[in-house]
């Protein structure tokens, strides 16, 4: 798959703005896990989401919009299960020690 630099740029974009979205709503906090962390959710979310819309054949029909919208709730929705398998972890880890 060859991407151009427009792009990944905007995979960049909709990943900052996918995490920052997941830590707002797990964190309740507006900064979320800082934009570096947002931004690494988020690029994992918009494929784990993506890979995920794409399995089940889920089209929200948002594709008119410029910014695919499509790709952003996608996106957002993997940032969330991403985040949510980061803090499952995490707590498993705790659990042992």
């Amino acid at each position: 798959m060859d991407m151009t630099v427009g792009q990944i740029v905007v995979w960049c974009i909709i990943g900052l703005l996918a995490g920052s979205l997941a830590g707002l709503v797990v964190k309740g906090k507006k900064e979320g896990f800082g934009w570096v962390t947002n931004l690494i959710f988020g690029l994992i979310g918009a494929f784990v989401g993506g890979a995920a819309f794409d399995k089940l054949d889920i089209d929200l029909g948002l594709e008119e919009i410029v910014l695919d919208l499509n790709l952003v709730v996608a996106a957002f929705v993997g940032s969330l299960l991403v985040v949510v398998a980061a803090r499952f972890i995490e707590n498993r880890r705790r659990a042992k020690d």
